[in-house]
């Protein structure tokens, strides 16, 4: 009986065409797309939650909900490019507000 050893053991043939590298390097990419949608949306929410009636106007809060709608938005999509396609831990982890999420994908005039 001879063993044969797990696939992920053995050389492939697209480790000769360099292949790998550039899936590699493509997923790198994207990995650090996602990271810095992650750090705008961290703040866009974090602008939205400092805001104050006392010392702004609720048109400047529409800007900030609009902004972070935008953000969100934009890192939702890179998700999905990563493969990502459940947006839920991302909702709870980042702890998007209704709001926000309400205006996922509108277009303002």
């Amino acid at each position: 009986m001879s063993v044969r050893p797990p696939q992920s053991f053995r050389q492939s043939q697209q480790d000769a065409s360099g292949f790998n590298v550039l899936e590699y390097e493509l997923m790198s990419v994207r990995a650090d797309a996602l990271g810095r949608h992650g750090l705008k949306v961290e703040k866009a929410l974090a602008a939205l939650k400092a805001w104050t009636p006392e010392r702004q106007s609720t048109a400047e809060r529409e800007g900030l909900i609009n902004e972070a709608s935008d953000a969100v938005w934009a890192f939702f999509i890179q998700r999905e490019i990563c493969g990502l396609r459940n947006n839920r831990d991302a909702i709870q982890r980042y702890a998007i507000p209704n709001e926000v999420i309400a205006r996922l994908g509108a277009v303002r005039k």
